[in-house]
């Protein structure tokens, strides 16, 4: 049975803070809000935490996950970077966006896209998640919480605990934080391709995509 923490929107308690970074430091797996929607989140380095991440989801081999960074240095590190995608980059983040990026040696190949070796990179804007990540000096493995079946993502802890309150360690809830995933941006092709419209306004180095038929 998970851990449900109940944080202040805009002050999250450090203390609840630190439990749930021990427990992603154990090997433990948690719902998290961000500045989209809410995520899974696990520890860079734990493999049967990111398998029981991929079961939750019904990931199939081709998911892109993301990492979940502090700020630009962090994505330096896991990502390479252009002087073009770091123009783009600086330019928007931190927000609810997720950039598709060929990812480095220090990048775990499980994590990578087994074909093209990109890795997607976010920089939330929301309290907890920049909390959490401070706490834990490294990124956070993250996925959308988006259950097979679902058309939309779970959107509140209290939604996330009564489905989920057996296969997570922890869920940290800080109210509803909407519905609407991230823009995905592709920044290992250039010119640089969106992948999916969401939130973030896009980039004015990114084109549109064009309007349908």
């Amino acid at each position: 049975m998970s851990q449900y923490f109940d944080l202040h929107r805009q002050n999250p308690q450090q203390r609840l803070i630190r439990r749930a970074a021990d427990i992603v430091r154990a090997g433990g797996l948690i719902a998290y809000p961000t500045d989209s929607c809410y995520a899974l989140g696990c520890h860079i380095g734990d493999a049967a935490a990111l398998e029981r991440l991929r079961r939750i989801r019904g990931a199939d081999p081709n998911h892109h996950f993301t990492l979940v960074c502090r700020d630009l240095s962090e994505i330096g590190r896991y990502a390479r970077i252009d002087t073009w995608q770091f123009r783009l980059l600086k330019a928007s983040t931190p927000g609810p966006f997720t950039f598709l990026l060929r990812a480095t040696r220090e990048t775990p190949r499980r994590l990578q896209h087994p074909k093209r070796r990109t890795i997607g990179i976010r920089v939330p804007d929301h309290p907890v998640p920049r909390m959490l990540l401070a706490e834990l000096g490294e990124p956070l493995m993250s996925s959308t919480l988006l259950l097979p079946g679902d058309e939309l993502p779970l959107t509140d802890g209290v939604q996330i605990r009564a489905r989920l309150e057996h296969s997570l360690d922890a869920i940290l809830d800080s109210g509803h934080c909407g519905i609407t995933p991230t823009t995905v941006v592709d920044l290992a092709t250039s010119p640089p391709v969106l992948v999916r419209a969401g939130l973030g306004k896009l980039p004015a180095l990114v084109p549109e995509a064009p309007a349908s038929p």
